[in-house]
């Protein structure tokens, strides 16, 4: 038999249906660039804002992932400007990818969803304090989210510490994304790149991070590599590398990789990817 386990024959279950259902969809209603072969300008816009978190932009509907607006959360150890999200516009929807609060803030979230709105976050987890007017969604793998004109599903990461974390595919307005908030290295790649991609444009972290505050302290890096983030892109069959998750300077128990912007051009350049590095408050610049 294939050694793959992916190529057996498959065992039935729900969450297996529903993510063939999600490929197959995807694939079916979103064709990459599709909508830049007609002619037809894509309605989706993406600003980048601090650390992890970006806004993604529909004339009539907001969606923020991971938004960070709190100084408290890194001090002045983060030198990324810090932009509001108070002003979104249209139907409102927040996705964090786990509950650390340098992904999951309350205060960016109380604010994003000032007028109500979703908040998505993975099951098995329990963001607080639940800002109040927020509707909370937990969300299990490979379960698709209806978020007004986005379309959001949770897929499998790996967190640095061992705690509950989910990578977000979301689908709107043509294009297709994926943001791994601040996942290590996994084997879940290739599955997520065969069911839900490729990608207009992957949101992946960098730094190369190693931690001091737990012990004994492993030496190893628990987000992914420079290196890491393009394989990674690359198997999720990205047109666009934009970088997230970086920028930590002067902390003696959180360490980046040394230059990792400079490592991801160069580790881009050998494999052909498209690098897209956005600072804080600008907005991505689609690849024709």
């Amino acid at each position: 038999m294939n050694g793959d386990p992916e190529a057996r024959p498959p065992r039935g279950g729900r969450r297996r249906f529903l993510a063939g259902c999600v490929g197959a969809s995807a694939a079916a209603l979103l064709p990459s660039g599709s909508l830049l072969a007609s002619g037809r300008a894509p309605t989706l816009r993406i600003q980048r804002l601090a650390w992890a978190g970006i806004r993604l932009q529909l004339p009539q509907a907001t969606l923020f992932i991971d938004p960070l607006v709190n100084p408290d959360a890194w001090g002045t150890a983060l030198g990324d400007r810090l932009v509001p999200v108070d002003d979104s516009v249209g139907e409102t929807s927040v996705l964090i990818t786990h509950t650390h609060s340098d992904h999951f803030d309350a205060h960016a979230v109380a604010d994003a969803l000032g007028r109500g709105g979703v908040l998505a976050y993975p099951a098995g987890t329990q963001p607080l304090p639940m800002p109040a007017g927020a509707r909370a969604r937990p969300s299990a793998l490979w379960e698709p989210q209806l978020l007004g004109d986005f379309t959001a599903t949770p897929v499998p990461a790996s967190d640095g510490y061992g705690d509950t974390q989910v990578s977000w595919v979301v689908a709107a307005g043509g294009r297709r994304i994926f943001h791994g908030g601040d996942t290590l290295w996994h084997g879940h790649w290739w599955r997520i790149g065969r069911q839900l991609g490729p990608f207009d444009a992957v949101f992946l972290p960098i730094n190369g991070a190693r931690f001091g505050w737990r012990q004994p302290v492993s030496g190893q890096p628990g987000v992914l590599t420079p290196e890491q983030a393009v394989a990674a892109a690359t198997i999720l069959g990205a047109r666009t590398l934009v970088p997230i998750h970086y920028g930590i300077t002067g902390m003696k128990e959180y360490v980046e990789a040394d230059d990792a912007p400079g490592r991801l051009r160069e580790a881009a350049h050998e494999r052909s990817m498209d690098v897209q590095q956005v600072a804080p408050g600008d907005w991505v610049a689609w690849r024709p």
